[in-house]
């Protein structure tokens, strides 16, 4: 007898899209975009590291906003790409900022890490369970 397992591609896009929305919201994001000026200064620093040596508070501020309205939108299905495209760049400075300054390796690995499985997501799309999904209509991805 063969046995047969049953895919759910959408199913499974949908709880990866809850698990790390919530933690984009919540342990990432919203954190840092609630602490103020002075995070957002520490936190947008991490672009010296790419030659850019001014603004730190409003980079750091985008950055917080990218992780804390990027995982609301993913969660959602929103926008879902351009979502994580911003989150996968902001993931990228911040696996450059811990390779360049020597950190352990979990400093570089973890951003990383995100970035990678969102830019799979973003090649892969967001599912049917997902507001994109059905406000565009399409009944076929």
């Amino acid at each position: 007898m063969k046995w047969k397992l049953k895919t759910y591609p959408d199913l499974g896009l949908l709880t990866i899209r809850i698990i790390l929305g919530l933690a984009y919201i919540f342990v990432y994001g919203g954190k840092k975009l609630f602490a103020g000026p002075e995070t957002w200064t520490k936190i947008g620093s991490a672009v010296s590291y790419l030659g850019i040596n001014f603004l730190y508070p409003v980079w750091g501020f985008l950055a917080s906003s990218a992780e804390f309205f990027g995982g609301i939108l993913i969660l959602l299905g929103l926008f879902f790409r351009p979502a994580a495209f911003f989150i996968i760049i902001t993931m990228l400075v911040a696996a450059n900022r811990g390779f360049i300054t020597g950190g352990s390796l979990s400093s570089f690995a973890h951003p990383l890490e995100l970035g990678i499985t969102l830019l799979g997501l973003f090649l892969i799309g967001p599912g049917k369970y997902s507001l994109d999904y059905n406000i565009s209509g399409r009944r076929k991805i």
